[in-house]
């Protein structure tokens, strides 16, 4: 039997497992989720349970915060109208960001949950991940990458739509 605190690892083939396997992130969440993806074209973020997931993990305290990196905002925007209601009640604790041209040569979607647990997609064309808890080592390189992306990043999306 594994400790509740010991480091595991489960490799994923499939989009099942994937979507799955960031609910399982976001259920650990204690305080702040990192996301990195091309566009939410996988991981079930158009979903009403992905939607809930991550109210529940906004709503549990007003310190959480959830930042999300695309590449492409467009896919977020159109097709993903949960999360973009998500904006208006906790948008002082979400933040989009849209990469910059050099930004873009990231091509591996992950989740990163407080620093210790985390869903790493190998490349955004393949189904091959890796799902991990309680490893702070393999958290804190993709943070690392995180923060990289978030460098070459400016803000994207936000709840209220300026225009004249």
């Amino acid at each position: 039997m594994v400790a509740e605190t010991e480091k595991q690892h489960r490799m994923l083939n499939g989009e099942a497992e994937y979507s799955e396997a960031i609910d399982a992130v976001i259920e650990k969440a204690e305080h702040t989720l990192h996301v990195f993806d091309v566009d939410l074209a996988s991981g079930s973020y158009d979903t009403v349970s992905r939607f809930e997931a991550l109210r529940h993990f906004l709503a549990k305290d007003r310190i959480n915060r959830l930042v999300i990196i695309l590449h492409e905002t467009e896919r977020l925007v159109r097709r993903c109208p949960r999360l973009m209601n998500l904006l208006k009640p906790y948008g002082h604790a979400i933040s989009i960001l849209k990469t910059h041209e050099h930004g873009r040569m990231a091509n591996d979607p992950f989740v990163i949950a407080d620093e210790a647990h985390y869903v790493h997609r190998f490349h955004a064309d393949s189904a091959r991940a890796l799902l991990a808890f309680y490893d702070h080592a393999g958290a804190r390189l993709l943070e690392e990458k995180f923060g990289q992306l978030q460098e070459a990043s400016t803000p994207a999306v936000a709840a209220t739509t300026l225009g004249l």
